[in-house]
């Protein structure tokens, strides 16, 4: 009978819901697991511990510049091999890689715009390219975008991320753009133009000892490494156990280091403050 026969089951498999990849992010100080849009709205700063991510050349320019008003300057010079580099990867393999993986041309946005109204000569490194290391590119564009704010009487801001120094793909080249850059900034000093420096995570090596080292006012953002050696490096030399907070923006704002620690939401308004005053 019908009735009490085996009931009939029908098995309904329900397709698992794909979750799309690159919607979360790891803070890389708590571990906290942030959705990327809002961590985008909070200028890629974790809402938790106030953790700074990195920000890339584009991102930082138009977070500090008034919509529409930046211009790029030397936006087609590319770096060539001037000692045929080879080791495990090619300089020429290695240039490659990183403008296909970043779509910059070199470790540096250089140019001119407003913010808030207030013009201004910036540069920007990068550090996804090389690790923001300096070369010849770097250096040049750098060096013709202070040439620049120093002939119009503007003033310069460079905003510093690199963990990469001096490029070492071209020895004695790359350090020359230490002193170039430098010489062009003293010219601007002369002309009583300010220049403001602005040091992100992290600030190292021939990037700290020459440019960014030398603002009229030099500011951080929180907990920003800046030095010229690691403090692994330095605690092997030394054989000694260094301070809690080592080569950080608290620690060098409170040795002297820089002038300031302004938080990235507080950055642009913190540089048309500057500027007016400089003006």
């Amino acid at each position: 009978m019908a009735l009490f026969g085996k009931p009939k089951y029908t098995i309904v498999r329900l397709k698992k819901r794909e979750i799309p990849d690159g919607l979360w992010t790891k803070c890389e100080e708590c571990s906290e697991t942030l959705y990327n849009k809002t961590l985008e709205e909070n200028f890629k700063v974790c809402p938790k511990c106030s953790y700074h991510f990195s920000l890339t050349a584009n991102e930082r320019i138009n977070l500090l510049f008034d919509k529409d008003t930046f211009n790029e300057f030397d936006k087609d010079m590319v770096s060539v091999d001037p000692l045929d580099f080879k080791g495990p990867k090619t300089y020429k393999d290695k240039l490659k890689q990183d403008q296909e993986a970043t779509g910059l041309k070199d470790a540096v946005i250089s140019g001119e715009g407003k913010i808030n109204a207030r013009q201004a000569v910036v540069a920007v490194t990068d550090s996804r390219f090389i690790m923001g290391s300096m070369g010849s590119v770097v250096g040049e564009k750098i060096t013709r975008a202070i040439e620049f704010a120093t002939k119009n009487k503007l003033p310069m801001i460079i905003v510093s991320g690199s963990g990469g120094g001096a490029r070492m793909y071209e020895g004695l080249f790359s350090l020359m753009q230490m002193a170039k850059t430098c010489a062009a900034l003293s010219y601007h000093h002369k002309a009583n133009l300010p220049y403001i420096s602005i040091l992100t995570n992290p600030t190292m090596a021939g990037i700290m000892a020459s440019f960014a080292g030398v603002g009229d006012i030099i500011m951080a953002e929180p907990n920003a490494l800046i030095g010229f050696t690691g403090p692994r490096v330095i605690e092997q030399t030394i054989r000694q156990k260094l301070p809690v907070g080592f080569q950080r923006s608290e620690f060098l704002l409170d040795h002297g280091l820089i002038d300031m620690i302004v938080h990235r939401k507080n950055m642009k308004v913190t540089l048309s403050q500057l500027l007016d005053y400089f003006a």
